[in-house]
């Protein structure tokens, strides 16, 4: 999100003005000295104004991470 975070989940659904509606959500938080913080966060509706990359996860390879040994700098929100 053009705010700094990670939210990674099912597509459900859509709009002409790229709102979006992800099913199983998550948020990832990325701390340079601890590992990835998962937040749960269900059915998530995110606006379109809101959203700066959708892509396709792999998600053999995502359920292989070891998000707890994973560590890097928070990405900053996006200035326009």
């Amino acid at each position: 999100m053009n705010d700094g975070r990670l939210v990674v989940g099912m597509l459900r659904g859509l709009d002409q003005t790229t709102n979006i509606i992800m099913q199983g959500c998550q948020e990832r938080i990325f701390s340079e000295d601890e590992g990835v913080e998962v937040v749960e966060l269900g059915l998530y509706m995110i606006r379109g104004d809101n959203i700066a990359v959708i892509g396709l996860v792999d998600e053999e390879v995502d359920d292989k991470l070891d998000l707890e040994s994973l560590r890097g700098i928070p990405l900053p929100s996006l200035k326009h």
